[in-house]
């Protein structure tokens, strides 16, 4: 006998082997209307699969289809589904992967054409099918070489190869129907369980993301608890259509990137390298103002460097292939760590000078295939807003605090104010002894505690030298972003051998802090391009105002005004063409330029000027003077929220 303890504080005895779905009949049948899983003492566990002895109370909670558990149990069902659909309608398609994502799933499939719309929409009816039936999703337990006879009976050579490099002497496969799939589960009940579901599009993708491999066609699908749920995630869907960074980046003249000079690395046009300079002086300002010293790093470093760090054991398939220069090996930098490093250790640094904070709008350059390259929020060639600080120990909380809190001021003064926060703890290939590892977490989560921000815990998502506070800013749309991450490392002083002369004139080892707040500036720049949807606050506006003419006769008077402006540092364009007002005026929001400064002839009289803004209203005439003085006020208010 087993004890169970429910999450509404009951508990029982039940036989070892008995199922979730025969525990939960027994406790509560009502409770099965609504539930597709169980969370077992935090593991999730399918319904159908059995309870095994445990020593210690065994902690059931059951998982709803709309949960984040069940949504996600559902997506990877309707993944299993799809791939069904298309081998009952399409002979010789061979199956690769097909996983949930977040807020939707996809499978790779091997064929010998594109999938085309009309394409989804008979797989979609097939899958309406296949959820009408109901087929039951069974799991079953395979040695390595059953399975592989298996599936390389079904002539299924990519599910061969996943199972060859799996380890263990077994694996598990789920069926539904006829259907059988080489996975890990768990899944839904049943296929009647997936209630709403849209395919959305497809796609090529390269087998495991090399483009040296086969071709794929990916077709990618989302699923929810209910219609209404679904109708609102499309439509949402629709709004980050609009307001995609590489659509608008074109039609505000942003930024490009060309084939002619490489994937994934971007040209900054004027307008896209204003905002740019603008965040950049914000930053450089603030972090004078937070007592960090800026430094400049080169862009290239011998390999040595980065052996000793440990990049060029962890992240290989990161670096690009070193160039030799007279005989020695050197390669772009993909960090910024190391240089920030060599700088601290020219010179003896005392417990009285910590701590020491570098900070360094550092570009540095990672190899990523060509497959997962996206605009500017997966490239080749990235500026990190980095810092780097050196501490005493009992420096370390309180100096974790402060980059919280800096970081939240940066993100809000650019308008994010909505965050989600995990601290992710120690991955499973790492470096440094574990007690260090421990005293760092437990710095981490005491900083978040202190702060009263709500925090998750993201097991085993660290980096290899140290665990990490991430935090995700929330765009207009309620999209989540990685942006900021705060890391705690011991490992890095004690492989370049930090150190510092403490209290008692003895060397002692420093802490170090890797932090970005922003994360990197073509990121960064690509969220706020989505969430303002282009239509940048003043203060962040490449152009704050357009000066239109109605006629040739006000065009001197519009040259006095432009200069005047440009004298006070406010960014404005000066639009004479022989034009139609009101053609000039929909350019003018079209291109999203906050204020529009229309010039007549009483305008011209009266020394003033007619501001329209943006969105279409017209405020009253006002003199330039006045007009200056309300930018900057609005520029004031702006960066500082």
């Amino acid at each position: 006998m087993v004890s169970i303890r429910f999450t509404d504080g009951s508990s029982r005895e039940c036989n070892e082997g008995a199922t979730f779905l025969e525990i939960l009949k027994g406790h509560d049948k009502g409770i099965l209307k609504k539930t597709v899983a169980v969370k077992v003492n935090g593991a999730l566990y399918g319904l159908k699969e059995p309870l095994c002895a445990s020593s210690a109370p065994v902690y059931v909670e059951p998982v709803p289809l709309e949960t984040k558990e069940g949504l996600e149990l559902c997506r990877h069902s309707a993944a299993h589904v799809m791939a069904q659909a298309v081998k009952s309608l399409y002979g010789g398609v061979k199956l690769a992967i097909g996983p949930a994502i977040e807020d939707g799933f996809y499978y790779d499939f091997d064929t010998d054409r594109p999938f085309t719309p009309e394409d989804l929409e008979k797989i979609e009816a097939k899958m309406k099918e296949i959820i009408k039936v109901d087929y039951p999703f069974t799991g079953e337990s395979l040695s390595k070489d059953a399975a592989l006879g298996l599936f390389k009976g079904m002539g299924e050579g990519y599910k061969e190869e996943i199972i060859s490099e799996l380890k263990g002497d077994s694996v598990s496969i789920y069926k539904q129907g006829d259907f059988i799939d080489l996975c890990r589960g768990p899944h839904l009940p049943s296929t009647g369980w997936i209630k709403a579901f849209k395919l959305l599009s497809s796609a090529g993708a390269y087998w495991r993301g090399s483009e040296k491999n086969r071709m794929l066609q990916r077709i990618y699908g989302t699923a929810f608890a209910s219609k209404a749920a679904l109708d609102e995630h499309i439509a949402r869907m629709e709004e980050a259509k609009k307001r995609d960074h590489r659509k608008l980046g074109r039609e505000l003249d942003l930024f490009t990137t060309s084939e002619d000079i490489g994937a994934g690395l971007v040209l900054w046009h004027p307008h896209g390298a204003t905002v740019r300079r603008i965040i950049e002086d914000f930053w450089k300002a603030e972090h004078v103002n937070a007592m960090y010293d800026i430094v400049y790093t080169p862009h290239i470093a011998v390999v040595d460097l980065w052996k000793k760090s440990g990049h060029w054991d962890f992240y290989r398939e990161n670096l690009f292939s070193p160039m030799d220069v007279e005989g020695q090996d050197y390669i772009v930098k993909p960090m910024n760590c190391p240089f920030h490093i060599q700088i601290y250790k020219s010179r003896l640094r005392s417990y009285r000078d910590l701590p020491v904070r570098y900070a360094e709008l550092g570009t540095v350059y990672r190899y990523e295939r060509s497959g997962v390259l996206h605009g500017l929020l997966r490239v080749r060639g990235f500026t990190q807003d980095d810092a780097h600080i050196f501490m005493t120990p009992d420096q370390l909380e309180g100096e974790i605090k402060g980059v919280l809190n800096f970081t939240l001021y940066i993100l809000k003064a650019f308008g994010f104010n909505e965050f989600d926060i995990y601290l992710s703890t120690r991955p499973e290939k790492y470096v440094g002894s574990l007690d260090n590892w421990a005293k760092a977490e437990a710095a981490l989560k005491a900083a978040l505690e202190s702060t009263g921000l709500p925090f998750s815990i993201d097991p085993g998502e660290g980096v290899f030298y140290g665990p990490k506070i991430d935090i995700k800013i929330k765009d207009v749309i309620g999209r989540s972003w990685q942006c900021s991450t705060i890391q705690v490392d011991f490992n890095l002083p004690e492989r370049f051998d930090v150190t510092y002369r403490d209290e008692a004139g003895k060397e002692s080892r420093p802490i170090m802090i890797h932090r970005a707040l922003m994360g990197s500036l073509e990121r960064f720049f690509g969220c706020l391009v989505e969430h303002y949807a282009g239509a940048f606050p003043t203060w962040l506006a490449p152009v704050q105002a357009v000066i239109l003419t109605v006629t040739e006769r006000n065009d001197a008077y519009a040259a006095e005004v432009y200069k005047t402006l440009k004298g006070r540092g406010i960014r404005a364009e000066l639009d004479v063409r022989n034009e139609k007002l009101g053609f000039k005026i929909r350019e003018g929001q079209l291109r999203k330029i906050p204020y529009q400064l229309v010039i007549g002839d009483k305008e011209m009289s009266e020394g003033k000027v007619a501001p329209r803004r943006r969105g279409g209203e017209t405020l009253p005439a006002q003199t330039v003077e006045e007009f200056i003085e309300a930018v900057e006020a609005e520029c004031v208010a702006g960066a500082a929220r």
